[in-house]
């Protein structure tokens, strides 16, 4: 297992490196986030998601989280209506996760994906230049998630790379929201509050960037 500082600018450079070197053997990744640390792989990739719902000894079915740069990589996954667009373009970067149809089936996700656009600078820098990757919580189903390198020690023997960001923040999860459902439901409450008026019911118009 190999360990990058993940803490200032100038670590970005090797980071996306070594980065890259884990995602193209399909290996898995833990990276700091806004709140916790996260398990990231390539969301496209079913032998390293296989890998994470092992890992986490996860339950079949139960989709991972996927964390994007930007709206405009959210839409090479998602097919995210015009409204929803305007809507996050106003709030992301935010603890604000959305469930939207996928733009093609997913391994471990299937026909849905849930994206968000993460509220810690460097890690918007590194997806900018790595893509997409899931982020869900380092930690064996069931328990506390992990806010340092230190609390780690479960999985370390099965990951490849560290990104060592130092102590996280913690606290409130990601507000989780689906937005496949009309009206949009709210699966998790969480840090972002959501406006009324987001949970009417709204005419969708499907897009996908791309296609």
């Amino acid at each position: 297992m190999k360990v990058v500082p993940f803490t200032e600018s100038h670590h970005l450079p090797a980071a996306v490196a070594a980065v890259r070197e884990v995602l193209a053997k399909s290996g898995v990744v833990v990276l700091p986030t806004e709140t916790f640390y996260g398990l990231a792989v390539n969301p496209r990739d079913p032998e390293a998601v296989a890998k994470v719902f092992a890992l986490k000894g996860r339950e079949a079915g139960k989709a991972l989280l996927v964390v994007v740069a930007n709206l405009e990589q959210a839409q090479e996954l998602a097919v995210i209506p015009a409204a929803w667009q305007e809507r996050l373009r106003g709030v992301w970067p935010a603890p604000l996760t959305v469930v939207f149809p996928a733009c093609q089936p997913l391994p471990g996700s299937g026909n849905t994906v849930a994206v968000r656009v993460p509220a810690l600078p460097l890690l918007r820098l590194l997806l900018a230049q790595v893509g997409p990757l899931t982020a869900t919580s380092a930690n064996l189903s069931g328990h506390p998630p992990a806010q340092g390198p230190e609390d780690l020690a479960p999985l370390l023997a099965n990951v490849d790379l560290v990104l060592d960001g130092g102590k996280t923040p913690g606290g409130l999860p990601s507000t989780l929201l689906d937005a496949t459902l009309t009206p949009t439901r709210v699966l998790r409450l969480g840090g972002f509050a959501v406006p009324a008026s987001w949970l009417e019911t709204q005419e969708r118009q499907e897009s996908c960037s791309g296609k």
